[in-house]
């Protein structure tokens, strides 16, 4: 960590045993769920390394389950790994140097290449067990850096708690919900067309598309029409002519109307469609006039399903158009022209075509170049094609507007934080055009627990699967057989098949409250955590994490999964860029944490308030080990008292200064407890932090000679900086867990016992700061004033000037003053005359004079006493 080496270093190690060791946050099952506030803790996915991004969002979690759990609630604070999917896919074929086929054999006790091959096409095929097996071999490893990494963060996890999305008890949980949704009507198989990504060989749902701006080019077609006139329309893609089946305008576009209803002949491949109309065809684009293909774009899906077109597909799941001449192509010349682009790629397919419409005249000019934005899977790297497969879905609203309406209506029954990310969640609802895809033609995953019954023909039956028995859950159809077959009739006509495909990731992330609270399987646990009481997250998985757990929650329980939702900004790098994986530009957690201490991240993190993206500054790791490294010093020295005579029973606050502290004290609880509750963790720590500084560079320089001395005033003192430090100590403890914890651990008398005010045990299980534990120390005081009035805001004016001649003068701070002359209004110099004992000692003043003046002309001189001439 940083040098020199200061006593906030090696505190994690030495409080992170003795937390585990003594169960400090371990979970209490037998409270009632009134008791409880459970967390539905985001699983980071278990594909390589945490980045700062990850210390950022969890850190802020933190700090709201341990503000909860210091307020009295019994925190219920489990932590996933989220081990399935894509992403760990990849991450085990390029650390293994092997890619998954099913067709392969399984080999006992495989043994990975020793060198992985440079070209992924040479990366060794092997069966989906020993797929399987290194991922799971894999992501357990990774799991337990995971977990030392949050460990050393200091997250206040009850580590006896944790689960992975690819066990064999969250794949029952998974596989037990998705039945439910089938039996309901809530979950269903189609064959349909769908968005498909050529490189993972998978289907993609609607929330996991982005937009990336890409190269391309309007081509102008001539299609001909039976009267010898033509129609233009303007497309980017041309290799899609020969799945052609209408053209489309606006119903309100004058131009078109009278071609409604008639039909034109493509160009190249001589096939009649038809001219409809729909309210989706934008006059200004283009011609105005557009080409329905099947499939270009997900608009080309909706016209084909709401007109009621014809299916012509010709782009095959490889990416590459099929080899097989469609039916639909009656002439020989359309045959012909289909000859030349048959098994190319999209990219080959487009030129080839092109030169034919050029050939015949129909390509009325140059192509014009555009930049446009094209639809990729959020993790692919190729744009999406959509074919026509058999998919399984789990309505959501997008084919439902009475569905979609009450989603949308769900999210009133969430508290937002902040409240604006509500109408994120609104408006990707209220967007969505098709239903939840959550079938994934992938290996690693929790598979679709259905069979299907082959016919004579060997062809399966889909609209009847076969279901398992609740208790064989969970399942893997691809190596068990359902009941009433033998394994030998496996794919064999009249026998049955399994179905190939695992669910997509977030459809087992959905169900992390149901995972997590037992439901179904440890319901006395499930009644005391659900539903859950906070979901903390990054904005930018509303519509995919959030909204599907709502669904999901909605299906099986009729109502919202969690009471608050606390969404998290992202970290941005230098450029205001976010910082993620696949850019790049992350930052290594385990570094900083080196660097700068666990508390001293934690600071910088917290400093955020959730919603607002935030630049990575180290600068502000800096502040807060600088604040970690004050804070053990000021208890140091206010828990030093703890031995004289008097300190270690509560003393009575006689002194007008501390009165005055203990009164700002109480404002400061007031206000950080109020922000807390509202989830402004962020504003808690900014008003905690700067009362701190002030208590340090005022409050305790002027009280510290009096602190020393004996006496009532000295007791007073001693008990409003014992007082003060055991109530700044728990409003710091929520963000700085290791230095508290050590500062709280210095308040013991010389004889063991600890100092009043500071309970035994952790910190984090003492009780938050309430007003009334500082206001019983002034019940036989008036109650001081506030403000610019106050005996210590004053006091502190005065001070700062004495320190500031001394500094104009390069004196040392214990230069000797021989006279201050305060001049100020009446109420102010009545202050000054309170605390006038304190200045004199903090300020090394021999003479302290007030005069009485008008506020104009109110000011502080203050004299340096010369230096003693040296002997000469």
């Amino acid at each position: 960590m940083g040098s020199p080496k200061s006593a906030v270093d090696g505190l994690e190690a030495k409080w992170g045993e003795t937390w585990e060791r003594e169960g400090t946050y371990r979970f209490d099952r037998t409270r009632e769920r009134s008791e409880v506030y459970s967390i539905d803790t985001p699983p980071p996915t278990v594909s390589g390394s945490l980045h700062v991004g990850h210390v950022f969002s969890y850190t802020q979690t933190d700090t709201i389950a341990r503000f909860q759990r210091m307020c009295g609630r019994e925190v219920f604070y489990p932590m996933g790994w989220d081990d399935n999917g894509l992403p760990t896919e990849r991450r085990v074929e390029n650390f293994y140097g092997v890619r998954c086929d099913p067709s392969v054999p399984y080999v006992e006790d495989f043994t990975p290449p020793a060198k992985v091959p440079s070209k992924r096409q040479d990366f060794v095929a092997v069966s989906r067990r020993n797929f399987v097996e290194l991922c799971e071999q894999l992501t357990a490893t990774d799991e337990k850096v995971f977990e030392q990494l949050w460990r050393t963060l200091g997250l206040s996890v009850d580590w006896s708690l944790t689960y992975a999305t690819v066990s064999q008890y969250s794949q029952k949980i998974s596989q037990r919900a998705f039945l439910k949704n089938y039996e309901r009507g809530e979950a269903y198989s189609s064959d349909a067309p769908s968005l498909w990504d050529t490189t993972f060989q998978t289907a993609v749902a609607q929330a996991e598309l982005e937009d990336r701006e890409r190269p391309g080019a309007y081509h102008d077609l001539r299609f001909h029409r039976a009267d010898g006139q033509s129609v233009t329309i303007s497309t980017t893609r041309p290799e899609l002519l020969s799945a052609c089946v209408a053209l489309v305008a606006h119903p309100d576009d004058e131009r078109y109307q009278p071609l409604f209803g008639t039909t034109v002949t493509t160009p190249v491949f001589g096939v009649e469609v038809p001219i409809v109309a729909h309210r989706l065809a934008q006059p200004d684009k283009g011609t105005g006039i557009a080409m329905i293909c099947t499939f270009g774009d997900t608009t080309d899906v909706i016209w084909w399903r709401e007109l009621e077109l014809p299916t012509r597909a010709i782009i095959t799941k490889t990416g590459r158009l099929t080899s097989e001449t469609p039916a639909w192509l009656e002439t020989e010349a359309g045959r012909a022209a289909f000859a030349r682009i048959a098994g190319k790629s999209v990219y080959g397919a487009q030129q080839e075509t092109v030169e034919m419409l050029k050939e015949a005249g129909d390509l009325l000019a140059d192509p014009k170049p555009i930049t446009h934005p094209v639809k990729f899977f959020e993790k692919g790297d190729r744009p999406l094609e959509i074919v026509t497969s058999r998919q399984w879905y789990i309505r959501n609203g997008g084919r439902s507007e009475e569905l979609r309406t009450a989603f949308v209506g769900r999210s009133s029954e969430i508290e937002w934080h902040p409240e604006h990310m509500r109408h994120r969640y609104d408006n990707w609802v209220e967007g969505l055009n098709g239903d939840w895809l959550v079938s994934r033609q992938r290996f690693f995953g929790v598979p679709i627990p259905l069979w299907y019954s082959l016919n004579a023909d060997g062809e399966p039956q889909y609209d009847k699967p076969l279901v398992p028995d609740d208790a064989q859950l969970p399942v893997d159809p691809q190596s068990h057989v359902p009941a009433g077959y033998t394994a030998e009739q496996r794919d064999q006509p009249g026998g049955f098949t399994g179905d190939p495909d695992v669910m997509d990731t977030w459809a087992t992330s959905s169900l992390t409250p149901q995972i997590v609270t037992g439901w179904s399987e440890d319901e006395d646990l499930h009644a005391r955590t659900f539903p859950m009481d906070l979901r903390p997250q990054g904005h930018d998985i509303i519509r995919t994490w959030l909204f599907s757990t709502v669904v999901r929650s909605a299906h099986e329980f009729g109502q919202v999964p969690w009471k608050h939702a606390a969404l998290s900004g992202w970290i941005l790098d230098p450029d205001r860029k976010k910082m993620s994986k696949s850019k790049g530009n992350v930052v290594v957690p385990t570094d900083l944490l080196e660097q700068h201490g666990a508390d001293a991240v934690r600071y910088w993190a917290s400093s955020a308030r959730l919603g607002v993206d935030t630049a990575f500054d180290p600068g502000q790791m800096k502040i807060g080990r600088r604040l970690a490294m004050k804070i053990v010093n000021a208890s140091k020295f206010a828990l030093g008292f703890g031995s004289a005579a008097g300190a270690v029973t509560e003393g009575t606050i006689v002194e007008p200064v501390d009165e005055a502290v203990l009164t700002q004290l109480i404002v400061l609880v007031e206000e950080a407890t109020k922000a807390f509750t509202a989830y402004d963790y962020s504003r808690a720590l900014k008003l905690t932090e700067e009362f701190f500084w002030q208590f340090c560079d005022d409050y305790l320089e002027l009280v510290k000679d009096r602190a020393y001395g004996e006496g009532a005033g000295a007791v007073s003192a001693q008990t409003a900086l014992r007082t003060a430090v055991s109530v700044l100590l728990r409003l710091f403890a929520p963000f700085l867990p290791y230095v508290t914890e050590e500062a709280w651990s210095m308040a013991t008398s010389e004889d063991g016992k600890r100092l009043p005010g500071f309970g035994a045990g952790s910190i984090h299980r003492a009780a938050w700061p309430a007003p009334v534990e500082v206001r019983e120390l002034l019940q036989n005081s008036d109650e001081p004033a506030t403000g610019e009035l106050s005996v210590l805001a004053v006091a502190a004016d005065v001070l700062r000037q004495i320190r500031k001649t001394k500094s104009d003068a390069k004196k040392s701070v214990r230069a000797e003053v021989e006279k201050v002359v305060v001049s100020d209004t009446p109420a102010r110099i009545a202050a000054v005359q309170a605390v006038i004992g304190d200045l004199r000692a903090a300020g090394t003043v021999a003479e302290l004079v007030t005069v009485p003046v008008d506020e104009a002309d109110a000011k502080v001189e203050v004299t340096l006493k010369e230096a003693e001439p040296t002997a000469g």
